[in-house]
């Protein structure tokens, strides 16, 4: 075999093997590539899935947050006009807030957790003043009383609980919103414990024992 015979045979092969690598190299990267695209498809899909529960959960927590306050301004006015007071319809929204409460508990971030907390233990004031009107010293001061809750600082940490799960979810982002958080929040616990101090000592008059003559 001459020179120039065994430099092509050589071309031949190296051609050859060159064609075959750069494929398998290009059916590497090609498979790299369609692994990568699937795996941010289904991180996507998780993160989808994820926003889409949480969504949900949010919603029912809105829902369940906002009839209970209902029901309970319905129940005092009610009873201010006199009328027959349906403890069901109360004690049923009370109960359905408690198990979103309940679940939401493990899934909220700290800060919308901090809020849930406090308007928890709100709204278990309100559902006192409901049921302490029937026996409160002064009545006509009660139901004031329990109106102006309900229609006050309860609403607005109701309103303040719906901000802050859209800000959340980034649907209403609004710049000021931690100082405005962190007034309303503050100006709810104070109103609660002021409150809760009236109906606990309201409450001691009322079961004190009367004096033996």
């Amino acid at each position: 075999m001459d020179v120039t015979t065994l430099a092509v045979a050589l071309i031949g092969v190296g051609g050859t093997l060159g064609g075959t690598l750069g494929g398998a190299l290009l059916s590497q990267r090609v498979t790299r590539e369609q692994n990568q695209r699937a795996d941010r498809e289904r991180a996507e899909d998780r993160h989808d899935r994820a926003q889409e529960v949480r969504r949900d959960l949010y919603a029912r927590l809105n829902t369940t947050a906002r009839a209970y306050r209902v029901a309970a301004r319905d129940a005092i006015r009610a009873a201010e006009r006199g009328e027959s007071v349906e403890p069901a319809v109360l004690d049923a929204a009370k109960e359905a807030w408690a198990e979103q409460y309940s679940l939401a508990q493990m899934a909220l971030p700290k800060d919308v957790h901090e809020i849930t907390s406090s308007l928890n233990r709100a709204l278990g004031v309100g559902y006192s003043v409901v049921k302490q009107l029937p026996n409160a010293p002064d009545r006509v001061e009660a139901y004031s009383r329990a109106s102006d809750w309900f229609s006050g600082a309860l609403s607005d940490g109701v309103y303040l609980l719906r901000v802050a799960l859209r800000h959340d979810l980034g649907v209403e982002v609004k710049p000021d919103f931690e100082h405005t958080r962190t007034q309303m929040l503050a100006a709810l616990d104070t109103e609660r414990r002021s409150l809760e101090r009236t109906l606990a000592s309201e409450q001691a008059r009322v079961t004190r024992p009367v004096p033996q003559v």
